[in-house]
């Protein structure tokens, strides 16, 4: 059974887990601009990720990630997918640990990020200086990662992916009361994507998720035929 462009059951099935649930969907470029997206305006962030050379970090389910977001810096390192029962008490009360369900067309995911907010171009000072990006994380992200990268991979074996130019922006629809999230990510590569999405309740996600794609439709606005994650798409364009 589906739920517009979600499907019913994988979001049934993480019920209970966490409390809340990102929906996001992959659509085509010409859908953004039916949205009113003006997709060559000039990037408002940038985004960075490490791993390592053959994606060691990422094949075992932990991300890496640094955004310059205007000058408001971030570091976060992910857990995707996560188990929330078996996630240790000193991670699981951090005030900055957050877990939610990540759910596209077709799959759904339950992720927990612990976020550390940087200063004022942290990450392009630290950069342009040629020291690791590591040096910016917490002491609390750093043993996240201990803990959950292979054994065989430390800090010196993690190589810069990007810069990826991020445009981000909020799209309001006609006969939808919420308000989506849009990305544009052009990957060094030249490749491209566009994600719309919003956050609710998991209890509301259904009739979330119907409304969306009803208001969707009716911009003529379907799902890319590849629904990718942007991580997904960051690591395997600079691969």
């Amino acid at each position: 059974m589906t739920t517009g462009f979600w499907q019913r059951d994988p979001l049934r099935s993480m019920a209970g887990q966490v409390p809340n649930v990102e929906l996001k969907v992959v659509v085509p470029e010409q859908g953004g601009r039916s949205l009113g997206i003006d997709t060559n305006r000039k990037p408002n962030r940038r985004v960075y990720f490490l791993d390592t050379p053959d994606l060691a970090l990422y094949r075992h389910g932990v991300i890496v990630r640094f955004r310059d977001r205007e000058g408001r810096d971030d570091a976060v390192v992910k857990l995707r997918p996560v188990v929330p029962g078996r996630v240790p008490g000193w991670l699981r009360d951090a005030d900055t640990f957050h877990m939610e369900i990540d759910a596209l067309p077709g799959r759904a995911v339950c992720s927990g990020a612990l976020k550390k907010r940087l200063g004022r171009n942290d990450v392009a000072r630290t950069l342009a200086a040629g020291r690791p990006l590591t040096k910016l994380l917490s002491s609390r992200q750093r043993r996240l990662l201990a803990k959950y990268a292979p054994a065989s991979v430390g800090p010196e074996d993690l190589v810069v992916y990007g810069p990826i130019d991020v445009r981000c922006l909020n799209v309001k629809l006609r006969g939808l009361d919420r308000g989506l999230t849009a990305e544009r990510w052009r990957y060094p590569d030249g490749s491209r994507l566009l994600e719309l999405s919003t956050r609710c309740r998991v209890g509301e996600a259904a009739a979330v998720a119907k409304r969306v794609s009803t208001a969707l439709r009716a911009y003529g606005v379907t799902p890319a035929d590849l629904q990718r994650t942007k991580t997904e798409m960051a690591l395997q364009a600079a691969g």
